[in-house]
């Protein structure tokens, strides 16, 4: 019964913290962030963020990093007042990996593929 609640806490999270992050938050640093997921504990006390955004530069990605600490305390306010929760969770904005990952696994599937290319061009070369 309670991974049932866990479940809806944690959609109804990441709905209200990406409102929140479009409509309510005006700092530039945060603009263009996308909440992937939530990870919550078992006793509703603390709560993982985890986001993306659509910029690659580790600059960026910084300055982002700092926003959202920044706005840490006026997200949970806000969560507050829009969640009928007993307590509502610690947050903590992370930084979602996936993302870099599967763009790492995409490039090395790239180059897998032309280097079968270059090899099977090279063989028909030799047959010649």
């Amino acid at each position: 019964m309670a991974k049932y609640r866990i479940g809806r806490v944690r959609q109804e999270i990441m709905r209200e913290v990406n409102d929140i992050l479009f409509k309510e938050i005006k700092d530039p640093r945060v603009e263009g962030v996308t909440i992937t997921d939530v990870e919550i504990t078992g006793d509703l006390q603390n709560a993982t963020i985890y986001y993306s955004t659509l910029s690659d530069k580790a600059s960026q990605r910084q300055k982002t990093s700092d926003g959202l600490k920044a706005v840490t305390g006026k997200v949970r306010s806000e969560l507050g007042s829009r969640l009928t929760l007993y307590k509502v969770p610690e947050i903590k904005f992370e930084r979602d990996q996936s993302i870099d990952y599967g763009n790492h696994i995409d490039a090395l599937l790239n180059q897998l593929h032309q280097s079968e290319s270059q090899d099977s061009i090279q063989a028909d070369d030799s047959t010649n």
